[in-house]
Parts: structure tokens; C-alpha cells; sequence
């Protein structure tokens, strides 16, 4: 028997020892009493799915994540993918990272790798979302959109903001430590996806990119 029915039966045998002017109002408090277990069910039934592996409530899966928080979230799940073989800039998987951008080749991914992150955010890199295989292409486009922080200023990034390094490498910021350490995800570091950890001044980083 559901809880919905235990609640009606309850509220019929109540109805039988109350006064018949206090009956509805019984009836109608079960009835609130069951709808408030219900939202909490689906509450609970919410973070169970995100336990399970689901996207987690509030973050990603929901209106209230920003665009470089989405692309943080996919490159989360790609730490670790590695060439095949190593220092071939290439793996079926790395051709996925490359399709996000428009004639792209077999080469240094760390680009390729970020733009396939905005790109699955909803936020494609470059004005007509085609994406760039080269650092300072990303870095030349960020300025010119106004999405450019420059390492310099000394403010310092957020969660899913792209870390620039020159020309050379780009990734994704993972998180800040309160002493300033910065957490990327990089790709083509080591041949793979793979976390890092870097000085307050992302070890030379020259600015960083708000996807949004």
C-alpha cells in the first residue's frame, strides 16, 4: 500500500472520532502532510542519482553552473586519457578533443582539449565557435571578447577559467587554494589529460580566459 493510501485511511478513522467541524481541516492536514513527503522523496531520490553517478544538484546540471564550470565537469571526466602510443599527439579519443575544431591535424592537443571542453559547455571558443589548435589564437580571442584576465592584474581565477601559459600550453582551472595554489586539468601534459598543481602565479602563467 502506498503512503498516499495509508494517509487517506488515516484521515477516514479520524474523521470518525473527531467532531464533523474539525474533519476537514483533519483531512486537509494529512493531505499537506503527503505532499510534503513526497517533494521530500524527490528530494532524496535527487541525491541518491547524484551518488550514483549522475550529474551532482546544483552544480553542472543545473541553470545556477557557469559555462566554464560545465567545461571543468567534462574535462573532470577525461583525466588520465592518454596518447596512443605516447608522443603521438593522438588517440581515438584525442580525435574526439580535435573535432571540436575546424580543420584541425594531428599535433599539440592542449588547445584542442580546451576547446572541446567550452564547446560541450554551450560556449564554444572563437566569434563563430570554431575553436583553435593554437594557444595564442585562444589567448588573441579572449581579449578581443573582453574575457581576458591577465596573470598580472593579480586576480585571481576561478573555477573553470582557462590558464594560459605565452604560446605555449593552455588548461583548465580545477580550484584555488586559499594560499593561492592553483589545481588545473591539463591537456598534453605528460602525454595525457592530468591534474597539476601550481604557485599562486600559475608558475608563469601570463593571464587566464572566463568562458562565462
Amino acid at each position: 500500500m502506498s503512503v498516499e493510501n495509508v494517509l487517506a485511511r488515516i484521515a477516514e478513522l479520524h474523521q470518525g472520532l473527531v467532531p464533523p467541524s474539525t474533519a476537514a481541516q483533519s483531512a486537509a492536514n494529512a493531505a499537506r502532510f503527503a505532499t510534503m513527503l513526497q517533494g521530500q522523496t524527490a528530494s532524496s531520490a535527487g541525491v541518491a542519482d547524484a551518488a550514483g553517478g549522475a550529474t551532482p544538484l546544483g552544480f553542472s546540471g543545473t541553470a545556477t553552473a557557469t559555462a566554464g564550470q560545465r567545461a571543468l565537469a567534462l574535462a573532470q571526466g577525461e583525466v588520465g586519457q592518454a596518447e596512443q602510443p605516447p608522443g603521438s599527439n593522438d588517440s581515438p579519443r584525442i580525435a574526439e578533443y580535435r573535432s571540436s575544431t575546424s580543420g584541425a591535424g594531428i599535433g599539440p592537443w592542449c588547445a584542442y582539449f580546451v576547446s572541446w571542453a567550452a564547446q560541450g559547455a554551450g560556449t564554444p571558443i572563437g566569434e563563430a565557435g570554431q575553436g583553435f589548435g593554437s594557444v595564442s589564437a585562444v589567448a588573441d580571442w579572449a581579449q578581443r571578447t573582453g574575457r581576458w584576465n591577465p596573470a598580472a592584474s593579480g586576480t585571481p581565477p576561478q573555477a573553470g577559467d582557462l590558464i594560459v601559459w605565452g604560446g605555449q600550453h593552455i588548461g583548465i582551472v580545477e580550484s584555488v587554494d586559499p594560499d593561492g595554489k592553483i589545481h588545473t586539468i591539463e591537456g598534453n601534459s605528460s602525454n595525457a589529460v592530468t591534474r597539476r598543481t601550481h604557485d599562486a602565479g600559475g608558475d608563469g602563467a601570463t593571464g587566464y580566459v572566463r568562458l562565462g
